[in-house]
């Protein structure tokens, strides 16, 4: 079984109500694509995005805490985990990404709804540290899957929203170039 898919049933099993969220990184190339490659299935943990409208409830909703605590203190000892649920505000994404979220319908859940954002907006939260190896080796499978266009990544680059830290700055400086060679040398 995909790690991923692990973690999110082991929190579903939980839980007491809806839950929606908004898988990104490599969970949720693992469970949002069918042919996703090998080597995101074994990733460790499942990150979150909590879009901005949807902060204050996830605040206060102790249920969903405990049930995370409890997902994360059974699956220890298999190092799996889930503590990463960043503020929309933390991430690369365009502003207008919540409506493009793609639903993820496998593996079937009671009570978690679980979404990614769009292909073009996966590409921009994978270059966050910038032209790390592993998130670029992610890129190219988003690009490829999807035959992204240099074109179109010009269109998203335009749009992105960059948390105000000069090391964010920096890393989109550092991936821009790379992300569009990918898509350049993919779509040739």
């Amino acid at each position: 079984m995909i790690n991923a898919e692990r973690i999110v049933r082991e929190l579903d099993a939980h839980l007491d109500h809806e839950v929606r969220l908004v898988l990104y990184g490599r969970a949720a190339l693992a469970l949002g694509f069918s042919d996703a490659p090998d080597r995101v299935k074994h990733s460790l943990d499942v990150d979150a995005i909590i879009p901005m409208t949807a902060v204050e409830s996830f605040r206060t909703d102790l249920a969903f805490w405990d049930a995370q605590e409890t997902t994360n203190r059974l699956l220890k000892k298999d190092g799996l985990y889930i503590t990463h649920l960043f503020e929309a505000k933390e991430i690369f994404l365009r502003r207008d990404w919540e409506e493009h979220l793609v639903p993820i319908t496998n593996p079937p859940l009671r009570w978690l709804r679980l979404f990614r954002p769009a292909t073009l907006d996966l590409i921009l939260t994978n270059m966050m540290r910038g032209n790390d190896r592993e998130d670029m080796a992610d890129v190219e499978f988003l690009i490829r899957h999807d035959r992204v266009t240099p074109a179109q990544l010009e269109v998203t680059f335009a749009a992105v929203v960059i948390p105000d830290l000069v090391e964010f700055h920096d890393a989109f400086k550092r991936a821009k170039p790379v992300v569009l060679k990918l898509a350049q040398a993919l779509s040739e």
